[in-house]
């Protein structure tokens, strides 16, 4: 369950540029719900999005992911509890590293990380198969580097 509880957001404070983007926003969505976020230009979806992942803290309100508040942290300690596909299918991959590589940094999201051989055997294998249920031929490709990949490809991963 994801809560959104009285969000507030301001860019630039206190300047002639101040822009509020996020007013009192609360939200509530249940495991399994489907939404779509409709809006023009600076309506506040993309912050949304941005202070629930902790891309930036909001001024006031709280996130709270399956009961626990995350509001405090990082955006690299919610990477445990929260994942986005990014529209851009540049954004949240690696271009210059294999498929494999970036398929282990994103398990190891929200992790603890030190100095270790890059990728097991058995995180390949595992990979694999993963990748042979999308049917898109890329269990094949795992040392393939994922700049060689389509759009579509890319946010597959």
């Amino acid at each position: 369950m994801l809560e959104l509880k009285e969000l507030y957001k301001t860019f630039n404070p206190g300047t002639i540029n101040a822009k509020t983007a996020l007013n009192g926003l609360s939200l509530t969505l249940n495991d399994g719900d489907f939404v779509t976020v409709i809006g023009g230009n600076g309506a506040g979806k993309s912050t949304m999005l941005n202070a629930t992942a902790g891309t930036f803290f909001v001024d006031s309100g709280k996130v709270i992911i399956d009961g626990s508040d995350v509001t405090n942290l990082p955006e690299h300690k919610r990477a445990a509890f929260i994942g986005r596909v990014f529209q851009d299918p540049m954004m949240g991959t690696a271009p210059s590293m294999w498929i494999e590589e970036n398929l282990a940094l994103a398990a190891r999201r929200g992790q603890r990380r030190g100095l270790s051989w890059g990728v097991t055997k058995e995180e390949k294998e595992q990979y694999r198969e993963l990748l042979g249920g999308l049917g898109l031929g890329l269990e094949s490709r795992l040392t393939t580097k994922v700049s060689t990949l389509s759009g579509g490809q890319r946010q597959a991963l």
